[in-house]
C-alpha cells in the first residue's frame, strides 16, 4: 500500500463546557474554522480535497444531520467535496484520520481531510434522548454505565490510590500552564467565537471575539487543593473533578495526502500515519483500553516502548491513565511524565485533565498536538492513544517526516 502523509493539522482552543469561551458558539462554526485553517495553512485549493471525515461522539441536534458534510459546505468547499460523520466515541477524531488515511493508502483518494467536533455545552454527554435497549440493559448494564464509575472500578481493582491520581493531575496542570506561558501550543488556531449579552431592554445581542488559548488550565492548582475535593461518582471513591478530564468544547482538522499529491502541490509532509489499531476490553473498566491497544500497535509495527519518543495518552481520568502507563512500564519512573522532568515522554504539555476532552474532537486534537511536539523535539516516532466508552482502546503510530 501507499503511504499517507499528514501535511497540516490544527485545532481550536479547548474551552470549558458551559462556562468557557466557546460555550455559546455552535459546533458547525467551530468546525468550519478548523477545516478552513488546515487548508489555508498549506495554501491548498479546497477543490482538490476528495472527501472529509469528521469524528463526533454525539452526532445529534446542532452537530447532527451529518455535520461532516454540512460543515464542508458551510466552509465554502465546492459541492464536489463530499463529507461524512464517524462515531467511535472518544476515538472518533482519530478514527476519522485513520479512515481518511486508508483512502489514500489504497489509492481511492489523493487528498482527503479528517477532523473532529464536540460542543459539550450544546449537546450533552449521553445525548439529548438516550434510549438504552431494555433487555440488554438488564443483561449487561456495564455498557451504559457512567464513565466515572468505570474510572472508580479501575482505581479499586488495580490499586490506583487517591494520592497517585491527584499527583498525576497536578503535574498535568503544571505542564499545561508552563506550555501556555511559553507559547508551546503552536497547533492552536485563533478561533472566532460568539457570546450573547443581554441589553437593558431585555433583548440579546451577539458579540464576536477571538479565543486563542485553552481556558480550562488551572495554573494555581496545588496538591493540597486537589486533596480537598469530594469524590464525584462514588461517596467512598477516589475519582474527583480535579483528577478527571474536563468536559470541553472544541474542533480540529487535518489534511492528508499521498506522496504523489505532496509532490504535485509542492507541500512538505509533517508526519506519516504508520498504523492504527483498536482493542476491545471489559466495558466496566473501559479506561484500560490503551494498555491493550498500544502493545497491540507496537507488536504490529515491530517496535518497543523504548523506541517511541513521545506519547499522547488521553487523560480521561487519572486512574486509567496511570494504570495504562504502569502496564507500559512508564509510570514508576516519574521522569517519564512529571512537570519537573526535561526527559518526559508522556503528555509533555499536559493532558485532558488540564486541557479538556472534547470527546469526538479529541483524537484529531491530540494528533495535531503530537505532531507539533514531534517536530519541536525532532522525535521520529510518536503514539497517541485513548480509552473509549463501551470498552475499547485505540492507538496510532506517527512517524516524523524529515
Amino acid at each position: 500500500m501507499r503511504d499517507a502523509y499528514i501535511v497540516s493539522a490544527v485545532r481550536t482552543p479547548g474551552c470549558r463546557r458551559g462556562k468557557g469561551a466557546l460555550a455559546q458558539t455552535r459546533p458547525e462554526d467551530l468546525l468550519i474554522q478548523a477545516l478552513n485553517g488546515a487548508v489555508e495553512k498549506i495554501g491548498l485549493d479546497k477543490g482538490e480535497i476528495d472527501d472529509v471525515m469528521i469524528g463526533c461522539a454525539f452526532p445529534e441536534a446542532e452537530q447532527g444531520l451529518n455535520v461532516g458534510r454540512i460543515a464542508v459546505q458551510m466552509a465554502g468547499f465546492p459541492d464536489s467535496v463530499s463529507g461524512a460523520t464517524v462515531n467511535r466515541f472518544c476515538a472518533s477524531g482519530l478514527e476519522s484520520i485513520a479512515q481518511s488515511a486508508m483512502r489514500i493508502m489504497c489509492g481511492w483518494s489523493e487528498v482527503a481531510m479528517a477532523g473532529g467536533i464536540e460542543s459539550m455545552s450544546i449537546v450533552p454527554m449521553g445525548g439529548n434522548m438516550p434510549r438504552p435497549h431494555p433487555d440488554w440493559s438488564k443483561k449487561n448494564p456495564d455498557v451504559y454505565v457512567s464513565m466515572g464509575i468505570t474510572a472508580e472500578n479501575v482505581a479499586t481493582r488495580y490499586k490506583i490510590t487517591r494520592q497517585m491520581q491527584d499527583d498525576f493531575a497536578y503535574h498535568s496542570q503544571m505542564k499545561a500552564a508552563a506550555a501556555q506561558k511559553n507559547g508551546l501550543f503552536t497547533e492552536i488556531l485563533p478561533t472566532k467565537a460568539f457570546k450573547f449579552t443581554e441589553k437593558k431592554d431585555g433583548t440579546y445581542v451577539r458579540e464576536e471575539f477571538i479565543q486563542n488559548f485553552d481556558d480550562g488550565v488551572r495554573g494555581d492548582t496545588t496538591i493540597e487543593g486537589l486533596a480537598k475535593l469530594r469524590p464525584a461518582f462514588s461517596a467512598l471513591g477516589s475519582v474527583t473533578a480535579g483528577n478527571s478530564s474536563q468536559t470541553t468544547d472544541g474542533a480540529a482538522a487535518s489534511v492528508i495526502m499521498s506522496g504523489d499529491a505532496c509532490k504535485k502541490y509542492g507541500i512538505k509532509p509533517l508526519a506519516k500515519l504508520v498504523c492504527y489499531v483498536t482493542a476491545g476490553v471489559k466495558a466496566d473498566e473501559m479506561g484500560v483500553g490503551p494498555a491493550y491497544a498500544i502493545p497491540k500497535l507496537l507488536k504490529k509495527v515491530g517496535l518497543d516502548v523504548k523506541d517511541i519518543g513521545l506519547f499522547e495518552v488521553n487523560e480521561a481520568f487519572a486512574s486509567q491513565a496511570i494504570y495504562c502507563c504502569q502496564q507500559l512500564g512508564l509510570y514508576d519512573n516519574k521522569a517519564e511524565w512529571s512537570s519537573d522532568s526535561d526527559s518526559r515522554r508522556i503528555n509533555i504539555n499536559g493532558g485532558a485533565i488540564a486541557l479538556g476532552h472534547p470527546l469526538g474532537c479529541t483524537g484529531s486534537k491530540l494528533a495535531a498536538t503530537l505532531i507539533a511536539n514531534m517536530q519541536k523535539k525532532g522525535v521520529k516516532y510518536g503514539i497517541e492513544s485513548m480509552c473509549i466508552g463501551g470498552g475499547m482502546g485505540a492507538a496510532a503510530l506517527f512517524e516524523l517526516c524529515q
